[in-house]
């Protein structure tokens, strides 16, 4: 039943854009110190991929307005839509994160509220699409759960699927496609009880 819901979260998003754009909001929480790390070792313009960007506000929007070059990259075309009218100036792609292949790296690369969504096994397969799209030195922020497992919950009355591999497997993937944990911090309260790792490519 859970690994039937994640085939179904593309489709949730699609259906339910208008709705969830206008539940996010526009304004940054506890994501603004995150992103302030994510950005601290990148240059002052950097370039940015936002993987699962949906409609690009508050975090694409809030890059954006730092000067930041951003390519989003999302498989609702209803949220892109959306984001392409915020600023159709940066790049925005409609694709699945799991067969991403742009054949060129990022100063950062974001996976914010996204990556969860996907299978074990898809989150494994992930680290490749990572380390292929981050220049060395470059950073990659993404949200996870705080231990090895699934957890549903609900939007707009359907049933939202959540996965999460353990710390040590992450650590373990991370460190085997190149990345050095800069910041992790399990469920931190300040960012609505979200679980943050963020890592840095080792230089070649």
């Amino acid at each position: 039943m859970s690994e039937a819901a994640a085939g179904r979260i593309i489709g949730l998003y699609r259906r339910h854009a208008r709705a969830w754009s206008e539940a996010r909001g526009g304004v940054l929480g506890g994501e603004a110190p995150w992103l302030d790390k994510f950005l601290k070792p990148l240059p002052a313009l950097a370039e940015i991929l936002d993987l699962g960007c949906g409609s690009g506000r508050p975090i694409a929007e809030h890059l954006i307005g730092l000067g930041h070059l951003l390519t989003g990259v999302d498989a609702s075309p209803q949220l892109l839509a959306m984001a392409r009218d915020m600023a159709p100036e940066q790049r925005w792609v409609a694709a699945d994160m799991r067969r991403l292949v742009l054949r060129r790296c990022f100063d950062g690369v974001l996976a914010w509220d996204s990556f969860f969504h996907l299978t074990h096994a898809d989150q494994r397969a992930m680290f490749t699409v990572f380390a292929a799209h981050v220049e060395p030195g470059g950073t990659l922020m993404f949200t996870a759960g705080p231990a090895h497992g699934i957890a549903m919950g609900v939007m707009f009355g359907e049933a939202l699927f959540h996965a999460s591999l353990a710390p040590e497997e992450y650590r373990q993937h991370l460190d085997a496609h190149g990345f050095d944990v800069l910041d992790h911090k399990a469920e931190d309260p300040d960012c609505g009880g979200r679980t943050v790792w963020l890592a840095q490519r080792r230089q070649v």
